[in-house]
């Protein structure tokens, strides 16, 4: 029960950190980007690049990683995103839709259907022992660096200048800019920081979830349910989603095998039935 609940813990970490940068986009700055995962596939798919072509080590290649993926967001922002900003959510939807197809075809393209391997460096294999448990230390590593990353980003969010100019402009953008806020560069920034976790998420998740060009649809399902449960703009409401979802999802898996992947919708529904606006989440 133990092992369980602890590879659901380091599941939900995973999940999180490729979600927290669509609660972002979604919440704050009120775009459906359902290509999020394909920034994630980039991110993966940039750390097996560099990996196995540059021998770049695994630990180094991380922040690379989220570095393209933001760089990638910034760019994407900057010449197509913005222009859908006052565009219908339907819009919203279709663009990335299509974005996400054009990323699966590239690359299905550059790198082959199959599934993309990534060898963990020694430091991240095997496993401790914790009195009667076992516990993996990949998994151990997972949610430490979650643990980091959730705290850094509330301070960024809550006590920087910068999360006060997000919110400024999330609030209100007219007067944000009579403020000498300048609201393009804030949410260009803000894109590209969604971006960069979800690249750092895909490429941590390799070894967890697999990396092939069909990702980003594999895994839109699962990254919009965090959102959505634990509801969109928020910090706290994703990780308590990821959390209590990815536990569900592997517990579900193990005891009841035969129906494991609806474990997962059923405690969707719930809690949406319980929490209609997200765990965290404020009504419109």
């Amino acid at each position: 029960m133990l092992g369980v609940l602890f590879d659901g813990i380091a599941y939900g970490s995973l999940l999180f950190l490729v979600s927290v940068g669509l609660s972002v986009t979604m919440g704050l700055m009120n775009v459906v980007n359902l290509a999020h995962g394909a920034f994630a596939m980039a991110g993966g798919y940039l750390a097996v690049v560099l990996m196995s072509r540059a021998g770049v080590p695994f630990l180094a290649a991380l922040p690379l990683a989220f570095a393209g993926a933001a760089v990638l967001g910034w760019v994407l922002e900057r010449t197509l995103y913005r222009r859908l900003y006052q565009a219908s959510h339907l819009d919203q939807v279709l663009f990335s839709i299509g974005l996400t197809f054009v990323a699966m075809a590239g690359a299905t393209y550059l790198f082959g259907p199959g599934q993309q391997p990534v060898e963990l460096p020694a430091m991240l294999r095997g496993q401790v022992r914790l009195g009667a448990l076992e516990l993996g230390v990949y998994r151990l590593f997972l949610i430490a660096l979650v643990v980091v990353i959730t705290v850094l980003l509330g301070w960024l969010v809550a006590r920087t200048r910068f999360g006060a100019q997000v919110r400024a402009a999330v609030d209100n953008q007219q007067a944000a800019r009579g403020l000498g806020i300048d609201v393009g560069r804030v949410f260009s920034l803000t894109f590209a920081l969604g971006s960069g976790l979800a690249g750092l998420g895909g490429a941590l998740g390799i070894d967890v979830l697999g990396l092939d060009p069909a990702f980003p649809l594999k895994y839109m399902v699962y990254f919009l349910l965090v959102v959505a449960v634990g509801g969109a703009g928020t910090i706290r409401g994703p990780l308590l989603a990821a959390l209590v979802l990815g536990v569900a999802d592997v517990a579900g898996k193990y005891y009841v095998p035969e129906i494991g992947a609806f474990v997962i919708y059923a405690m969707m529904v719930l809690l949406l039935v319980l929490f209609p606006a997200g765990l965290y989440g404020r009504r419109a």
